[in-house]
């Protein structure tokens, strides 16, 4: 039977792959974090060297890292959605290098993306003075292309593909589903708020701040993050399967099985 996209059927879907798995999600999201921090370690307290080529270097090593980890997730849940009857193993969510490769491109892309629409912006500032227009205007744009292009992630994972493959893919199966899309990741900034806003009350009533409580706050985060990205991730692979469903015209195996 063909299911067309539907966005509480997506939040369902996700919600079921979120409690069947969520022991090894969250372990996953605490060895991101272990992973995260050590780098940030080797930064700060290995190097000495504040050279501009070493900063560069030590960058390019953070994207590499935040690259691998965010595709071995991506394999995880893919896994666990696809193999949930059978076994797996640790070898089956480790992403290539040609993977990785690509989602590097991507952040580079990324990144001249931003500093072109920092270039205009200060352009217009300076020429046209027009501030609030322009910022409006950029909001818009990034607004729009996050949302046509978030899941060339999914597909460097799930198809191999390339860099500009996978951004063509993602454009291609958002292209009649975008304001669908968009009320998924307005319900994805919803959960994060909300989970948001009790770890901040807690921190208020126990009466710290950024000047005595930057441990606290630090464990608070990490909690957040725990709490909420494992539930995102699954949210946007489920999105990308349930559009890739749809706009195939197939079997939608996800409603079928969740």
């Amino acid at each position: 039977m063909y299911h067309p996209f539907s966005v509480a059927e997506t939040i369902k879907t996700a919600w079921n792959i979120l409690k069947k798995n969520f022991v090894p999600l969250v372990v996953y999201s605490v060895i991101s974090l272990f992973i995260n921090e050590f780098v940030e370690f080797l930064k700060a307290f290995i190097v000495l060297d504040d050279s501009m080529v070493t900063q560069m270097v030590f960058i390019f090593i953070q994207l590499i890292v935040q690259c691998f980890i965010g595709l071995s997730f991506y394999k995880l849940i893919l896994t666990l959605m696809d193999k949930a009857y059978y076994e797996f193993e640790f070898k089956d969510i480790l992403p290539s290098f040609k993977m990785t490769f690509n989602f590097v491109v991507i952040g580079i892309l990324t990144g001249i993306f931003v500093a072109i629409l920092v270039f205009f912006y200060v352009l217009g500032k300076r020429n046209l003075g027009y501030d609030r227009l322009f910022e409006i205007i950029e909001l818009i744009l990034v607004l729009y292309i996050s949302l046509r292009s978030i899941f060339c992630i999914c597909f460097i994972v799930d198809d191999d593909s390339s860099p500009i493959e996978s951004l063509r893919q993602s454009f291609e199966i958002t292209k009649d589903n975008f304001f669908k899309t968009l009320g998924v990741f307005a319900i994805i900034i919803l959960i994060l708020v909300m989970v948001l806003i009790p770890v901040i009350a807690i921190i208020g009533l126990l009466g710290f701040d950024e000047d005595n409580g930057g441990f606290v706050f630090r464990l608070a985060f990490y909690c957040w993050f725990i709490l909420t990205f494992p539930f995102i991730q699954v949210i946007i692979m489920v999105t990308y399967r349930k559009l890739v469903y749809s706009h195939q015209d197939v079997d939608d195996d996800l409603s079928e099985t969740n």
